[in-house]
């Protein structure tokens, strides 16, 4: 509990996107949207058992927080389909607000991570998905 406390704290500061806590071991990114979290699993970093905080959590987030091995998250704001596939994996969940999806950075639609991965249950799949949009939307880690 003192890790997800932490990882909480220090996302509350307003410095970070998002927080990795285990320990004395913290992982902190002011990278918005998926991108930190795909570095973080590109690095081959044991992250298990860490506990995260996060500003925004959709489905394609919760699929690297899933591949990360995290046990605990806290969002800001969780899509609903975020929140049904972390719980489904046994991760400790606690939010601020819930949303149906998560909007895109124009405000015009569902975030192109959360559609990409919306209809795939797998987790090496998303992770394919999610780097494909990636490639698409010209984002590099």
């Amino acid at each position: 509990m003192a890790d997800i406390n932490k990882a909480r704290s220090l996302l509350a500061t307003g410095r970070y996107t998002c927080v990795l806590c285990r320990g004395e071991s913290v992982f902190c990114s002011t990278d918005r949207g998926v991108k930190p979290l795909v570095a973080w699993y590109e690095s081959k970093t044991d992250f298990s058992g860490f506990s995260a905080a996060d500003k925004v959590v959709g489905r394609g987030a919760a699929f690297l927080y899933l591949l990360l091995g995290v046990t605990a998250v806290y969002a800001e704001v969780i899509s609903t389909p975020a929140k049904e596939l972390l719980s489904a994996h046994g991760v400790e969940l606690s939010y601020g607000r819930e949303a149906e999806y998560i909007i895109n950075r124009k405000g015009d639609g569902m975030c192109p991570f959360e559609a990409a991965v919306l209809d795939v249950s797998d987790k090496t799949e998303a992770y394919a998905a999610i780097r494909r949009k990636m490639i698409d939307m010209n984002i590099e880690i």
